[in-house]
Formats: C-alpha cells, structure tokens, sequence
C-alpha cells in the first residue's frame, strides 16, 4: 500500500529543492478549497480523496513535467478545462460498446468517469478511473489520438502509487517504468528514456 500523498510530496518537494531548484520553484502554492469546490461543481462529483489532497498540497506544476516521461501535473482550473474540453469532443453519451471491461489494459477514447491530472502538452492526459469496480482509482493516459491505456506496473495503479514511485525514482536515481531522472543544467528536472 503506497504512503499518504502528503508523505510523498515532502520527500518529492525535499529532492526537489535540493537538486532541481528551478523545477521545485515552479511547484504551485496549495490551492483553495473554494477552487476545489468549484472543479466538483464542474465535474458534477467530488474529486477523487487523493487528487484533493495533492492539490491542497500545490495546485499543479505549471508547465514543468514532474511525473514521468512528461506530464505536468494540472491546477484546478485546468483540470476542469481538460474534462470539458473531452467532454465537447466525445460528447455526454456512452454506449455499452463504448464502456468495454473496465479490467481490461485499453479504455475507450473517453469516459465521463474519468478525472484528467496531469497533461503532456500535446493534447494527452493523465485520468483518475473513477469507474466503479476493483480497481478504481487506477491511471491511465488518455491519448487524444489512440484513447485510453492502462498500464500494468504498479506505480500506475493510483495516485499515491504515482506519487511515491516519483519520490523513490527521485531518491535512488534507479530506473522506472523505463526513465530515469535527469537535472538539466543543475536546476531542473527532466525525465530521459531508457
């Protein structure tokens, strides 16, 4: 079971500082809980536990990637901009065609259940499955031209997951799921594939 998400956000903030100042600077101020309560309102459901707490802890990253390969965690505005944005495209109707088995590694393009968090910059998030099953909570990466994969490591399996297999990449330098840490010019973190 991965540690609360204010456990791992110390330990990320803590390595930040340290060894990637210019990154660790970007990270934004804790949001408001009327910001929060304004991304439910637009949702139409409460944030998922976790995601509220990272986000009273700093309201995204800016445009700087903190998660691996290249997401930048999304601030609360952003986070309701990107649902509405895939909710435009898809559209408010799901057929059961479209739903599929929620266990399975694909997803379909989008889901009105799913809470996007994190973006790559070039129209690709990060979702919370909120879809009720075993494994809520799980990540996936909404592509905007594929649809939605789950991926089977560990770290991918929650938010607190995601959060505590940062810190540890960050910590140990070892490689995750295929990255590894990286300091741009002794200030900012960078993720390279390998």
């Amino acid at each position: 079971m991965a540690p609360p998400i204010t456990e791992s956000w110390i330990r990320i903030e803590t390595w930040l500082a340290e060894h990637a100042p210019k990154t660790f600077a970007a990270l934004a101020p804790p949001a408001e809980r009327s910001a929060v309560a304004a991304v439910e309102r637009a949702l139409g459901r409460p944030l998922p536990e976790p995601l509220t707490e990272s986000l009273l802890r700093h309201d995204g990253t800016g445009h700087r990637d903190l998660l691996l390969p290249f997401w930048a965690l999304l601030d609360t505005e952003g986070i309701a901009d990107a649902r509405s944005l895939r909710m435009r495209i898809h559209g408010d109707g799901l057929d059961d065609a479209e739903e599929g088995d929620p266990d399975e590694e694909y997803g379909p393009w989008w889901h009105p259940l799913w809470v996007p968090f994190a973006a790559n910059g070039a129209g690709d998030y990060l979702v919370i499955d909120q879809r009720q099953y075993r494994r809520t909570g799980r990540i996936g990466n909404a592509d905007h031209e594929t649809g939605c994969s789950f991926r089977p490591h560990p770290m991918w399996a929650s938010l607190p997951a995601l959060l505590d297999a940062t810190a540890t990449a960050l910590e140990t330098g070892e490689v995750l799921d295929g990255c590894r840490r990286v300091v741009v010019d002794g200030t900012e973190l960078d993720w390279e594939i390998v």
